[in-house]
């Protein structure tokens, strides 16, 4: 957890838990090698009361001839303005000053107080709340610069440290106003536990978020290894077929059965809720928290949504259906839509010469096949007539690229031209599906467009002795 020549800043609020800490590594310094320095944070929430705490601190830092950084901020102003829960916006605030001063190298690292106590209330407050694995894991040793070496030791014991040293410290009134839920969890349900059902309960809360804690990372490598086999993403997006979501056991690197029992249900879903949540996390541009809902809610789209159908999802995320793919992607904010991000342009010249060509279009994660057969089709060839282009009235150059405002098909079947974007709109194809849709042009017309039968005057018929067949594939 530390390491010799370390910076640590101690955070100490002034409460009996830091002071603890800072005294304990303190003592510890010359053994550890480390260089240390006093860290505060003054939230504003408790008026004089506040102040007189960063005082007290201060005072504390000089006396034991530390370093002392402090930053202070209106939380509750904070809080209102961001329309945000006054704790979680006071602990975000308060974990991006220590971010802040990790990142300008003043501390390497940031030691936090919680203990085994602390802990236990975490745990507990999950579970009330409603909390998945993730959850029981509670409070992490180790989460970036932030390191909680108390983990372990009772919130009792180092306050007998502290009067053996005849140190004082802090109290926050705060902790006392069961009005809370962490402080009626402190005063009223963990005492309650303790004498008449559990003795021992917190040590066996503590036990149970590490042991949650190891299983959640070793589930959490398992979905980052399938996701990077899985998702294609670049820019803001990320694309996954639906059939690899609901079985992402199925490729060579994993020897799994997939059968239909219950068990392998279970086990794919619990997989593929986890790669949902990483998607979203890899791309979202700003805050949000993704409860279960919203990840059943997209595996809901996934499995029975129609194509150009989407979701918005917390942090700025939303995710389409996209044929049999899911799509997400990051806005930048809520009322941003996708017409404004940087469309997905591309141009790939066909050559045809050789009678047939691969083109791999990474913007669709697609790749597009065309080839000259014989025309009336060979025995056993199931291509049917207004699917196939002829060969010999194609004119070159030839261009497969995203369709462009202003075109313009004269599909087989209809009169005349028409513009693609009515077209489009014409087959409820939503504005985000048809960014980069595929079209393919002969001298600059088009001849050809996803989704649609093929230009009129290009198209096969009686007369044609070559055709082109264009097939799609997903990468």
């Amino acid at each position: 957890m530390l390491r010799a020549g370390d910076r640590v800043g101690v955070a100490v609020s002034g409460g009996a838990d830091s002071v603890a800490l800072l005294l304990l590594l303190l003592e510890l310094r010359e053994k550890l090698g480390i260089v240390l320095s006093v860290v505060h944070f003054n939230h504003k929430l408790r008026g004089k009361a506040s102040d007189a705490d960063e005082k007290f601190v201060a005072k504390l830092a000089a006396k034991l001839g530390l370093e002392f950084h402090s930053a202070s901020i209106d939380v509750a102003k904070k809080a209102k303005n961001e329309r945000a829960n006054l704790e979680d916006a006071a602990r975000r605030a308060r974990y991006d000053y220590f971010r802040s001063l990790a990142e300008s190298g003043v501390c390497g690292r940031i030691a936090v107080a919680h203990t085994a106590d602390d802990q236990a209330e975490t745990v507990l407050a999950h579970l009330l709340r409603g909390t998945g694995l993730a959850g029981l894991g509670g409070i992490h040793p180790v989460a970036g610069p932030v390191i909680r070496p108390l983990l372990s030791v009772r919130r009792n014991e180092l306050q007998r440290f502290l009067r053996a040293r005849k140190q004082s410290w802090r109290e926050d009134a705060t902790n006392r106003d069961t009005k809370r839920m962490r402080a009626r969890i402190r005063r009223k349900l963990l005492p309650l536990l303790q004498k008449q059902f559990q003795t021992a309960i917190v040590d066996h809360l503590a036990t149970l978020a590490e042991l949650a804690r190891e299983d959640e990372a070793l589930l959490d490598a398992l979905a980052e290894e399938r996701a990077r086999a899985l998702v294609q993403e670049s820019g803001g997006r990320a694309r996954i077929a639906a059939d690899d979501l609901f079985q992402p056991w199925k490729k060579k690197e994993f020897n799994t059965e997939c059968t239909e029992d219950t068990e392998n249900t279970e086990r794919t879903t619990a997989l593929s809720k986890r790669m949902v949540r990483r998607i979203v996390e890899s791309i979202k541009p700003r805050e949000g928290q993704l409860g279960a809902g919203h990840v059943n809610a997209v595996l809901e789209l996934a499995r029975s949504g129609q194509s150009g159908s989407s979701l918005r999802l917390p942090g700025g995320v939303e995710v389409r259906k996209e044929r049999a793919a899911l799509v997400f992607q990051a806005i930048e904010s809520a009322e941003v839509r996708t017409s404004q991000s940087t469309p997905r342009e591309y141009e790939y010249k066909i050559d045809l010469s050789r009678g047939k060509v691969e083109v791999s279009v990474a913007e669709l994660g697609c790749v597009f096949r065309l080839m000259v057969i014989d025309w009336p089709p060979k025995r056993g060839e199931t291509i049917k007539e207004g699917t196939v282009l002829d060969r010999d009235r194609l004119r070159f150059p030839m261009a497969l690229r995203n369709w462009r405002p202003g075109d313009r098909l004269h599909a087989q079947g209809h009169r005349s031209a028409h513009k693609l974007k009515r077209l489009l709109n014409e087959k409820r194809i939503s504005r985000w599906e048809r960014d980069g849709w595929p079209v393919l042009t002969s001298g600059g017309v088009l001849v050809w467009a996803r989704g649609f039968p093929v230009a009129a005057e290009y198209g096969a018929n009686e007369r044609t002795r070559a055709g082109i067949v264009i097939v799609e594939e997903q990468i």
